[in-house]
């Protein structure tokens, strides 16, 4: 496998942001949730060096309480980039006391999924809302590998306009955080998605390792691994692509 150089890529990756806001958003800033782990961290420190300081905008949404929240004070004072914290908790309390008084006279519960998804969304629509109105552009701070398998909440963090690390594995984003002189602490972190109270890794079924290099080169030790990979790669593809749509043709 060709071997990684995270300067040339980070300078490749810089160069793109700027062009792509040369055509999408010539001098507007770039809006960025600062969670504390590498992604967003990444994200950050990238669209700094591509638009400078004074253009990026770091939003911190804790939902009630955030235990790593001086992970995203670090990074933000690190860069000495402009920030807002804006707390969820009393936004998604009231939608889910909202939807579960609706579901309680037919004895419906509010499911698991709904309770772990619901904060990611409304941090993309608290991201908006922002961004709307400081002339931003959101980040998506998805990478590659959590995109191949669908570890992301579509419409939530797998939203934004522009995604500096959706062709990049962990791995590969890891080696360009360290290339940016980010600390090490927000770069090796453990990731998770701060929701279920397990690493990301124990939510996959594998480990990041595993499956970055699954993807750059095809090869998987473990047939029952590969499977999984494989299975959650397909069920997944929907949360990438447009929106299907019925193509109404004249005659």
């Amino acid at each position: 496998m060709k071997t990684f150089d995270a300067k040339q890529v980070k300078d490749q990756v810089v160069k793109w942001i700027r062009d792509w806001f040369e055509v999408n958003g010539k001098g507007c800033n770039a809006v960025i949730g600062i969670s504390g782990g590498k992604d967003s961290s990444t994200v950050a420190a990238l669209c700094v060096e591509a638009l400078g300081r004074d253009r990026v905008i770091g939003v911190t949404m804790p939902n009630g309480v955030q235990k790593d929240i001086s992970d995203s004070m670090m990074l933000i004072n690190h860069l000495g980039i402009r920030h807002y914290n804006i707390n969820i908790a009393d936004t998604y309390q009231a939608l889910m006391n909202t939807i579960g008084e609706q579901f309680a006279p037919e004895g419906t519960e509010i499911s698991r999924q709904t309770v772990i998804n619901m904060p990611p969304r409304l941090r993309m629509t608290t991201l908006y809302a922002i961004s709307q109105s400081l002339n931003g552009r959101v980040a998506n701070t998805c990478n590659l590998s959590e995109d191949w398998v669908g570890y992301s909440t579509r419409y939530g963090d797998a939203a934004g306009d522009f995604a500096p690390l959706g062709g990049l594995t962990v791995a590969e984003v890891i080696a360009i955080g360290k290339e940016l002189g980010l600390p090490t602490e927000l770069v090796e972190k453990t990731p998770s998605d701060g929701l279920s109270g397990k690493s990301d890794e124990d939510n996959l079924g594998f480990t990041y390792a595993v499956l970055d290099r699954y993807i750059r080169t095809g090869e998987c030790d473990d047939p029952k691994t590969k499977a999984s990979i494989d299975d959650k790669h397909v069920k997944n593809l929907f949360k990438l692509l447009p929106i299907p749509h019925f193509d109404y043709k004249t005659e």
